[in-house]
């Protein structure tokens, strides 16, 4: 893989893969080791949302949710892309169950904080209004806790009021207090008029006075009864019969005009008669009807006389009254006057005590409705509160969740399912990859990782056994008191290890000059035969051989030296 190609380095580095080994393998390989990058972004970046949503219940500062849910979200790639780079396909099936199990806790745990604030943020309109409808009920008791109380201030408070009315009501009698000599009077005397005694002597008075005319006046009224009806009948007797006379003069019924004998007869016997008779009840009526106004006129003279004679008596009377009223009035003033003066020392400390009874009452009562005051601010601060609480952390949406799932209904039931499905996912999706390579075969990456780990536990191994010879050496010779000078042993340890490498240098240079002599003797001898020019080039080559050995030598004494 070139250097041009950045992103698929970063997804090298997420899968947990060394990106030179993976350079070597097929592009199969490497696109696998890429899929398995993205599936520890994927966790990656949910846990990125689910973190930064629970920090915004706990503040709505930018500068601290997204660094934090940044770091969250790093940790839960760092987990994913160490354990995903712990795994070994060669490893035994034990040690793979093992890496399984713990990588199935971590899915788990990691499952369970991804999805927990996923689910508050799906779910938040629903936990919100389970979150609002409980402070609801929190303010309904805090309402009614706060009742009792002000019931019983109100209560309270209304007696102190009913006492006060009650103090203040006697302080208002001390204004009306009557003395001795005062008599109840009711208000229909001071009214001008006469009383029901003297309208009763004015009838009487009245009635003697009138009752011969009134008594006339019945007789002609009688009398004047019995003559209408008649006179009424007679007169329509008379229309009757005239009507006839007239028809018989214009000869309609005898059919002879002019009066005949039949119109003779009904003049005679009918018309005659009924018109005397008219004419004497009409005189009778009449005679009883001017009778009848001169008795009425006489009446009311009758009545004026008698109502003159009664004012004439009625004022006399008024005057004896009222020179007794001035009297008696004058008497009770005097008498009020003198027990004004012991009165009014009585009412005035009778109305000082009432004064401060009141007074203590509304000072008692001015205390309650403080009270009360205090007891309706006191709820308002409570109750607002309660309202300003945000009520957005994770613990209290955590708390209206559960009672959601607790109520049963198909709204718990589906947030539930959802919760566990969100679960499910993010565990599958946290260990795919693992999973993946678990019951894949090896690939290439894989050989060669396991080659140089091969190659590392050998070299390790050869290490632990030539360490172990050499202290199994130096127990056996005589410079074991030596190590227990740590500057001596130091010394001597690198004076060995430098006179071996001396040897080892000088039989490295020992053979390989035999080694170079001998194929310049080899060339030589071919040589001869081709000319004096590969001659002298071979004694050139042989010269610089030498030469750089010589170098060599100094080069590495001059070394061993300083």
């Amino acid at each position: 893989m070139n250097e041009s190609n950045p992103f698929k380095r970063l997804f090298f580095w997420l899968s947990g893969a060394g990106t030179e080994t993976l350079e070597l393998c097929p592009a199969w390989e490497q696109r696998k080791y890429v899929a398995f990058g993205a599936t520890v972004l994927v966790p990656c970046a949910f846990a990125f949302i689910a973190c930064s949503y629970a920090l915004s219940t706990l503040t709505d500062n930018p500068k601290v949710i997204y660094p934090v849910a940044a770091v969250w979200a790093f940790i839960i790639l760092t987990i994913d892309r160490a354990l995903l780079a712990g795994y070994r396909p060669f490893m035994s099936w034990w040690r793979k169950l093992s890496q399984f199990s713990l990588r199935l806790i971590v899915a788990i745990l990691m499952g369970l904080t991804i999805a927990h604030p996923l689910v508050l943020l799906l779910f938040r309109d629903t936990i919100n209004t389970v979150v609002e409808e409980e402070r609801s009920q929190e303010i309904s008791q805090e309402r009614g806790k706060f009742a009792v109380g002000k019931d019983r201030v109100r209560t309270e408070i209304t007696k102190l009021e009913e006492a006060i009315a009650a103090q203040r009501e006697k302080w208002n009698e001390t204004f009306q207090a009557k003395f001795i000599m005062q008599e109840k009077t009711e208000a229909a005397a001071a009214i001008p008029g006469l009383t029901a005694e003297q309208q009763t002597e004015l009838k009487a008075a009245t009635d003697e006075a009138t009752k011969p005319f009134k008594d006339r006046l019945d007789a002609i009224n009688t009398q004047a009864d019995e003559l209408s009806p008649q006179y009424t009948k007679l007169q329509s007797e008379l229309g009757f019969w005239q009507a006839e006379f007239e028809r018989e003069l214009n000869g309609q019924r005898s059919g002879m005009k002019g009066e005949g004998p039949r119109a003779r007869s009904i003049r005679a016997d009918q018309l005659e008669p009924r018109r005397e008779e008219s004419k004497r009840l009409g005189a009778l009526l009449e005679h009883l009807t001017a009778e009848k106004a001169t008795l009425q006129t006489q009446v009311r003279e009758a009545e004026k006389g008698a109502i003159s004679a009664f004012e004439a008596k009625l004022a006399e009377i008024q005057k004896k009254n009222k020179a007794e009223e001035d009297r008696v009035a004058a008497l009770k003033q005097q008498v009020e006057q003198n027990q004004a003066d012991s009165f009014v020392t009585q009412q005035n400390a009778l109305r000082e005590t009432i004064k401060q009874q009141i007074d203590t009452r509304l000072q008692e009562l001015e205390r309650a409705q403080n009270e009360l005051a205090a007891v309706a601010t006191e709820e308002a601060n409570r109750v607002a509160a309660i309202q300003a609480e945000p009520r957005k952390d994770i613990l209290t949406q955590t708390l209206a969740l559960h009672g959601l799932f607790k109520e049963g209904s198909e709204g718990g039931q589906f947030a539930f399912a959802t919760y566990l499905v969100l679960t499910l996912l993010f565990m599958l999706v946290d260990t795919i990859p693992l999973i993946v390579k678990f019951f894949t075969k090896p690939g290439p990456y894989d050989t060669l990782l396991d080659r140089d780990e091969i190659v590392f536990d050998g070299e390790h191994r050869a290490f632990r056994t030539s360490h172990r010879r050499y202290m199994e050496s130096l127990s056996a010779g005589n410079l074991l008191a030596v190590t227990r000078n740590k500057r001596l042993e130091n010394a001597l340890v690198d004076g060995v290890e430098h006179s071996r490498a001396a040897q080892e240098f000088l039989d490295s240079l020992i053979q390989m000059e035999k080694s170079f002599a001998e194929k310049i003797r080899m060339e030589q001898e071919e040589a001869r035969h081709a000319g004096p020019e590969k001659l002298a080039a071979l004694e050139a080559i042989k010269k610089r051989f030498y030469e750089d050995m010589q170098r060599r030598m100094e080069a590495f004494f001059a070394g061993q030296h300083a």
